[in-house]
């Protein structure tokens, strides 16, 4: 459960046993929010300013020609939930536009993305109420103590096609937990990335200048840091592949040897060409996550595409 309370970003407990759990599995994988730290999510944000890298835009658009009606429809008084906030570029968009709004909560797992955005957001928005949560979105989130007693809608704000992170049955369970949250008549405004052109999404995870494979690539280094592992940088490339019947891209860890890799007291054996699968990202079709989010007991208000049809957002409420 998530609370108030400004905690570690990942205890070294949890984190190791998360990754000697992941590097059992005859696919080694790990969870894909251990790619944010604080310099993984730094160069996230890098990531979001390449050409190659069109989700940013794209939904950056739809933000800025129809944040207007986004807030008519998420109404006043609204409480204003944001799972994995990040560096808060996303709700800079639609806080100027709400109508007196009890108060926006950013969820975000790193502490120090936490702290900088708050206060940068508490300078822009002096009038609106911020009550930040350092936490693991993935687990189940409450509403945060003090807001418990507070009357009006709540709204949750899922933007950056986060949700494709999940398997579409992960992303059930976390619209279901989103649809308990938010209550009767509650709403959800939450980004989709489409399917399209396969090319482009390659394009989209390769990037000619690196800085996704450097993305991936600093995992390691954070497990070495972290997680007392031994991993040889020079011994791994990142490699991210599109699989059209999944739907999803794929980013991997590639060995580039035959090796063996001592984390803490376990030491696990990589075959040459072995990989560690760190993130899938499902693109959907527009009637796919609509379906999708009817399991949730999730209804369909809006949907808004960008110019190119590459990313869509929709609003949905409650049943």
């Amino acid at each position: 459960m998530i609370t108030e309370k400004v905690e570690s970003n990942v205890s070294s407990s949890t984190l190791l046993k998360e990754v000697l759990t992941g590097l059992s599995k005859s696919q080694k994988s790990l969870p894909a929010k251990l790619l944010y730290d604080k310099r993984g999510s730094e160069i996230f944000e890098k990531i979001c300013l390449l050409k190659e890298y069109y989700p940013t835009r794209a939904e950056t658009e739809i933000l800025k020609n129809h944040a207007r009606e986004i807030a008519r429809l998420t109404g006043p008084e609204a409480l204003i939930i944001e799972p994995g906030s990040g560096a808060g570029d996303k709700i800079r968009f639609l806080l100027p536009h709400l109508v007196r709004p009890k108060a926006y909560v950013p969820i975000e797992i790193s502490k120090d993305i936490l702290t900088r955005m708050t206060k940068e957001l508490r300078e822009e928005f002096p009038k609106i109420k911020l009550v930040p949560v350092c936490g693991d979105f993935h687990q189940d989130f409450v509403i945060p103590y003090s807001l418990e007693s507070v009357k009006g809608k709540k709204v949750v704000f899922f933007p950056g096609s986060t949700i494709g992170n999940f398997t579409p049955h992960e992303a059930i369970a976390f619209l279901k937990r989103v649809s308990a949250l938010i209550g009767k008549n509650g709403g959800l405004i939450v980004g989709v990335d489409l399917k399209k052109d396969p090319n482009i999404l390659r394009l989209a995870y390769n990037d000619l200048h690196g800085v996704t494979a450097d993305f991936n690539m600093n995992l390691l280094e954070r497990l070495n840091r972290d997680a007392s592992a031994c991993f040889d940088l020079e011994n791994f490339e990142h490699k991210a592949i599109y699989d059209e019947k999944e739907g999803r891209v794929e980013m991997h860890l590639v060995s580039k040897v035959s090796q063996l890799v001592k984390i803490n007291e376990s030491v696990f054996r990589f075959r040459e060409g072995e990989s560690i699968h760190t993130e899938s990202s499902y693109k959907y079709a527009e009637e796919e996550f609509i379906a999708l989010s009817e399991k949730a007991k999730l209804t369909i208000k809006k949907t808004w595409k960008d110019s190119q049809n590459l990313f869509c957002v929709y609003y949905f409420e409650k049943e």
